[in-house]
């Protein structure tokens, strides 16, 4: 267990939009930032992140919470992994008793994963360094790839002994189960006989966004013509490999600090450039570029830049991951190098600054790229050449952007030599193919036919509307003293009822707590009444009222709830008003007015339910029960009109 003291220091030292840039590039909107949600597949920004509140709430997936609650959502940490990823980003020591031997039993079968590719890891760089064969295979084969001993540390490089069983028994004899280094692949087992599957082989740690351990990549040395050169890791609970960049870890920031991404095919490109003093690159790994892994980026940059070796039959197969980038509304620019080369030789070859300056004259956009390319292999050919220009605008075709499309097309016209006006007709016949193609089979509506629209159905719950309005009051201005104008009824000279005004200072939260007392005015929530009343009880208790403490302790369930309510007003500020010449009211130039308003129509919404009860009651039935339940109706309606004068507006 971690000590509360370590718990709370690490909340105070904490800054939610410094763990989140970590993996998300946000935007300044405001007091707040906005990014792209990690969630979700999206190309507006929905999530909004409240420093002030420390708070935050992804719009289009209805997540949110304090920074605890984003890293147990986005790198599926429990909540002591969580705390102990804080205090490492913030050098805090923490406190925390040994686990008994049952409560590391209880570790979940996900956490048992990380847990054995966290051992694995260290042993494989145990045995690389402590070893005569890790040292004379192993290590030496990496210092021949011109690694540093600085940068074999950084990227967690290691060895696996060529011996069948070597790390499976270790990892046994040290109390890990077979079950788990069986899910993580880490060993093979046929019947009672396992294996280490990396036996003989360098190794690559593949990590998470935040660091942790979920697989490997190991490379044969010996010339095994049966062996495959790379072997992976195959998927797990934590690993999956379309959602995986190798590298991303020490590259998210400064993808997002340069806007640009380098993409590149190999381990060992991306620990070159590392090396060389470009760190903003990263690898899928050997597998195909995927949806998924293009998000990963998306969510850091809007810029990818794709890395190809010299050999042109790479080239044209590495080229059709550049469609997936585009149909992710990302900015593609293409660059290859000499023929021979790949970017881990170039960069061995070169300094920081030459390898800087040869990216930056050699990259071309997509379009440049891919017209050069293809218009090698239809030299002198009409019909090869007509071939490739469709190949172009069928690219050109999966970008959203419609500015951009056409910013392409009349870059393509003039490379490839021909009208636009062609080019913009093919394009429209592509995408009225593509439409058809998703269009399912719909019955041909009539002219003027009323489609009924669902949603018109729906009613909206005012007094759930008011409750949660209640307790976003409480939260924001609980503490806040006003000056509240009530309108009381006095007899005039005349012997009339009238309203007079009468103005009183008081803290919201207590003018609040009295005027629903007065009425004897409950909450139809739960989750709201159990809110109300703690949120009034810390008040009375807690005059120095802090709302991130409040945030940070109430459990998972109250917690999301409490952001929810909070960050309701900030999807407004996705709107950019400002940048509109819009300038809305502040809150907080108006908050008696808005507790008033809000109790008094909570008041009118019970008045009516009240009425509407004694009206069903008294249907069907006669008799003098039924006057005296028509004389409270009466008395209901005047107490309502009454209202009505308070709210100055027809209810």
């Amino acid at each position: 267990m971690i000590s509360k003291s370590s718990i709370d220091t690490v909340f105070e030292v904490s800054r939610l939009e410094e763990v989140i840039g970590d993996f998300v590039q946000l935007k300044k909107a405001g007091s707040n930032y906005k990014g792209l949600s990690p969630f979700s597949d999206e190309r507006s920004p929905s999530f909004v992140v409240s420093p002030v509140k420390q708070i935050w709430k992804d719009f289009s997936s209805g997540k949110g919470g304090n920074v605890v609650a984003f890293l147990m959502e986005h790198e599926h940490f429990t909540y002591p992994e969580a705390i102990k990823y804080l205090a490492k980003k913030y050098g805090i020591e923490i406190e925390e008793t040994e686990q008994s031997n049952e409560e590391k039993e209880k570790q979940d079968t996900r956490e048992s994963l990380y847990l054995v590719s966290e051992f694995a890891n260290t042993y494989f760089q145990k045995t690389m360094h402590k070893t005569d064969a890790g040292q004379a295979i192993g290590l030496s084969y990496f210092k021949e790839r011109g690694f540093t001993p600085e940068t074999i540390k950084l990227f967690g490089l290691g060895y696996a002994l060529d011996e069948w069983q070597a790390f499976s028994d270790e990892a046994l004899k040290k109390g890990y189960k077979l079950e788990f280094l069986e899910k993580t692949g880490l060993t093979i087992v046929k019947g009672e006989k396992y294996f280490d599957r990396f036996k003989g082989r360098v190794m690559f740690p593949i990590q998470s966004m935040s660091g942790r351990v979920l697989g490997f990549g190991g490379r044969i040395l010996t010339n095994d013509k049966k062996a495959a050169k790379y072997m992976n890791s195959p998927e797990s609970e934590i690993y999956y490999k379309s959602k995986v960049l190798y590298g991303i870890y020490h590259a998210k920031q400064s993808i997002a600090k340069e806007d640009n991404c380098f993409l590149v095919e190999g381990y060992t490109d991306v620990i070159q450039f590392h090396q060389t003093g470009i760190t903003n690159v990263v690898s899928s790994s050997g597998t195909a570029l995927t949806p998924e892994q293009i998000r990963l980026i998306n969510r850091l940059t809007k810029n990818i830049t794709v890395l190809f070796d010299g050999d042109a039959a790479g080239m044209r197969a590495s080229i059709r991951g550049i469609d997936l980038i585009l149909e992710q509304g990302m900015n593609v620019r293409v660059c290859s190098f000499p023929q021979g080369e790949d970017p881990d030789s170039f960069a061995r070859q070169n300094t920081e600054e030459e390898l800087r300056e040869y990216l930056e004259t050699n990259s071309k956009d997509f379009i440049q790229f891919k017209a050069g390319l293809l218009v090698e292999d239809s030299k002198n050919d009409p019909i090869k050449k007509a071939e490739t220009i469709r190949d172009i605008i069928q690219s050109i075709s999966k970008i959203p952007d419609r500015i951009k499309q056409e910013v392409y097309l009349q870059e393509c016209a003039r490379i490839m030599d021909i009208s636009e006006a062609v080019l913009f007709s093919s394009l429209a016949q592509i995408g009225n193919k593509d439409q058809k193609d998703q269009k399912a089979p719909e019955k041909e509506q009539r002219s003027f036919e009323v489609i009924k629209n669902e949603d018109q159905s729906k009613k909206v719950d005012v007094q759930y509307v008011l409750e949660r309005k209640i307790i976003e009051i409480l939260l924001l201005y609980g503490n806040r003293e006003e000056e509240f104008e009530d309108l009381i009824l006095k007899e005039n000279d005349k012997g009339e009822l009238v309203l007079e005004p009468v103005v009183q200072q008081a803290k919201v939260f207590e003018k609040i707590f009295l005027d629903l007392q007065e009425d004897e005015m409950h909450f139809g929530n739960e989750t709201f009444k159990t809110l109300y009343y703690t949120i009034i009880n810390t008040l009375n208790q807690n005059p120095d009222f802090v709302l991130e403490h409040f945030v940070n302790n109430p459990d998972a369930h109250l917690s999301q709830e409490i952001t929810s309510i909070l960050m309701e007003d900030e999807r407004h500020t996705l709107h950019d008003w400002k940048r509109k010449d819009i300038f809305p009211k502040a809150k907080t130039d108006s908050v008696a007015q808005l507790v008033s308003e809000t109790i008094l129509s909570l008041r009118c919404y019970l008045i009516d339910q009240k009425v509407l009860e004694f009206q069903q009651s008294t249907l069907g039935n006669v008799g003098e029960s039924n006057w005296n339940i028509l004389e409270e109706v009466k008395d209901y309606y005047g107490l309502k009109m009454l209202l009505s004068r308070k709210l100055n507006r027809v209810l």
